[in-house]
């Protein structure tokens, strides 16, 4: 029996509940979960980063929060640790951790409507001043998150 998206995107929705409205996940991350960026540069140059979130690429994703991937990024400390996972509109970001859910990462969830509801919703957004210059060899995702948020 053939099964649309919208019934993978309700099955992956359901698995991950919790799911976090934008301020619901700022509270979160004040209390020390993670909120991983997975749009693209292109995307975050144009419309602007979350202060204190991690850019993680979709496409790396599960190899850069699998601590036996031999590629996790250091910022995440282990399976255990509370990631709210964020795209564009929130789509995305919902079969994506589902799909740390299989992973072993229990307390992975993403955040309704994405980037858009975040910036919607007047919470901080700052602007790229430029592009962190990857320390050499350095593979995608592997970087720090952004600086917090000031004032």
């Amino acid at each position: 029996m053939r099964r649309t998206v919208d019934d993978l995107l309700a099955e992956a929705q359901e698995r991950i509940a919790p799911r976090l409205q934008p301020d619901e996940a700022e509270r979160a991350m004040a209390s020390g979960a993670l909120l991983v960026d997975l749009r693209s540069d292109e995307e975050r140059r144009r419309h602007g980063v979350v202060p204190g979130s991690l850019h993680i690429p979709r496409l790396v994703l599960e190899w850069r929060v699998d601590p036996d991937s031999g590629y996790a990024n250091p910022h995440v400390a282990d399976l255990d640790c509370r990631l709210v996972l964020f795209c564009s509109q929130g789509f995305a970001s919902s079969f994506a951790a589902a799909s740390l859910r299989e992973l072993g990462c229990t307390n992975a969830t993403d955040m309704i409507g994405g980037f858009d509801s975040w910036k919607a919703a007047g919470l901080p957004v700052h602007q790229l001043a430029g592009e962190r210059e990857p320390e050499p060899g350095e593979l995608p995702g592997m970087g720090p998150p952004e600086p917090p948020a000031t004032g």
